[in-house]
């Protein structure tokens, strides 16, 4: 199974493809997709967009692991974070890949086997589950691939109810 990790913004998205067989992940791809604060905020989600799908088309994943967007202080960050994750979830609709959610109590659980588990713990596992030299940069990066690496641990047995319930919406 073929499996796009993302973790959602507007600024910074990070994205990490993971092939998973027989409990053992294979690293595909990593980075982020990247947008200016300069650029005025529609153009910066048709890039998330275009960039998104992309991506989509290149790697073809069975299943898209999202990170549900969390209340902060700040409700504009919140807002457009919310509309951002939009766009990322339209981007997956339109490719037809069933997209997964996983709360970060869930992500920390399945990487680290710790709800409460800091930052850098998650990371370092990531790092160490992928067998990567080092932590990769920028951290919504690493995040993303923990993201994937939750679907894998958690959400496989989901895919196929998944798939099923989206056949029949006619998605």
């Amino acid at each position: 199974m073929k499996i796009l990790g993302i973790d959602p913004g507007y600024a910074i998205i990070g994205y990490g493809v993971l092939e998973y067989r027989n409990n053992h992940f294979t690293v595909v791809d990593y980075g982020a997709i990247t947008t200016d604060a300069g650029v005025p905020f529609n153009r910066r989600l048709e890039i998330i967009f275009d960039e998104l799908s992309a991506l989509l088309e290149k790697h073809r994943p069975d299943a898209m692991s999202v990170e549900k967007v969390f209340y902060n202080n700040n409700a504009k960050t919140v807002i457009d974070v919310s509309q951002a994750r939009g766009v990322i979830m339209l981007a997956a609709q339109k490719a037809r890949v069933p997209v997964f959610e996983y709360t970060p109590l869930q992500v920390k659980q399945s990487v680290v086997g710790y709800g409460r588990a800091e930052k850098k713990q998650i990371q370092e596992m990531t790092r160490r589950i992928l067998n990567l030299d080092e932590v990769p940069k920028p951290d919504d990066t690493a995040d993303a691939l923990a993201m994937a690496i939750c679907h894998g641990h958690t959400g496989a047995s989901q895919l196929g109810a998944g798939r099923t319930l989206r056949i029949r919406e006619g998605i």
